[in-house]
């Protein structure tokens, strides 16, 4: 049978001026799973609204659509303005409160997550009582593998939650930035930060991502490094996601861990060097970036 992944929170449209497109980093992972044959579900919530029917259309046409996609008939369906600086890297306007603030638990969702194998969760989510009372209730679900996408969004976490967050995970991604603030600003090298998070959280695996200095990661006490791979940004919007979900990809398949690394900074830079979160995958133009050279991602 194959392994169920659930990815948990929200849903939305990332708008660049006049035009929108579908988003959210747990369905950016769901959709990267798909189009690595993974089984993939999404658990948010829509608004009861034109932009929620327009989601729900979308998630139908890429079978992410279903009966953990809750309605709301009170608040909306979340649109954020993304802006992209000269690097094009990403910074995001979130409203509060949206539909993803107000998932629920009930009885779909308790039935799907004892036959889920990996659960893929944010802290954005979590920003309100509601939808992180209901992960706390799915997390204790002894037998799946927990992996906690941190993804900060300023203003909109705190740390005692991610504390929590991190104490349930089994596997923790975030980027330097991220890590720099959870574990130490200091001038000390990564590999002793990533130790010290370690020592506080007991995770099984710890992946720091690094732009384009690709991405170092602590596994079942050893580390592994990628530099990255030479591309042409066109925006980094969805890298991560990518990262990330090529990661469980390869944990679940059961391969080396230097060769789940190097695809996923391949299919990271793949994604940066694309417009947009969630392009088709041209596997030729992957090829071609993992056997290039070796630069940054």
């Amino acid at each position: 049978m194959k392994k169920q992944v659930l990815c948990f929170g929200e849903v939305l449209w990332d708008t660049f001026g006049q035009e929108k497109k579908p988003g959210g980093a747990p369905m950016n992972v769901a959709m990267h799973l798909v189009q690595q044959k993974v089984n993939a579900g999404l658990i948010s919530r829509v608004g009861n609204d034109d932009l929620g029917d327009e989601l729900v259309e979308f998630l139908r046409r890429n079978k992410l659509y279903g009966e953990l996609i809750q309605h709301d008939d009170k608040l909306p369906t979340c649109q954020v303005a993304v802006k992209l600086d000269a690097k094009q890297q990403a910074t995001y306007v979130i409203p509060k409160p949206v539909s993803w603030d107000n998932i629920r638990s009930d009885e779909a969702l308790l039935n799907r997550i004892k036959h889920t194998d990996v659960i893929v969760f944010g802290s954005l989510a979590c920003r309100t009582a509601t939808s992180r009372n209901t992960l706390m209730t799915l997390l204790v679900e002894n037998k799946l593998l927990k992996v906690f996408d941190v993804n900060l969004r300023s203003p909109h976490w705190e740390l005692s939650t991610i504390q929590t967050l991190a104490a349930m995970a089994d596997v923790v991604k975030m980027n330097e930035e991220e890590a720099n603030l959870l574990i130490s600003a200091y001038d000390e090298p990564l590999k002793d930060k990533i130790i010290e998070f370690q020592k506080k959280y007991h995770c099984q695996t710890i992946i720091v991502t690094r732009g384009e200095n690709g991405a170092m990661v602590w596994h079942d006490e050893h580390f592994y490094e990628h530099p990255g791979f030479k591309i042409e940004v066109e925006d980094t919007v969805g890298a991560g996601d990518a990262f990330l979900a090529t990661f469980v990809a390869g944990l679940l398949n059961k391969y080396p861990m230097d060769q789940i690394l190097e695809k996923a900074c391949g299919i990271g830079g793949y994604v940066a060097s694309c417009c947009g979160a969630n392009p088709i995958y041209d596997n030729a133009e992957i090829e071609r970036i993992i056997t290039g050279d070796s630069v940054g991602v």
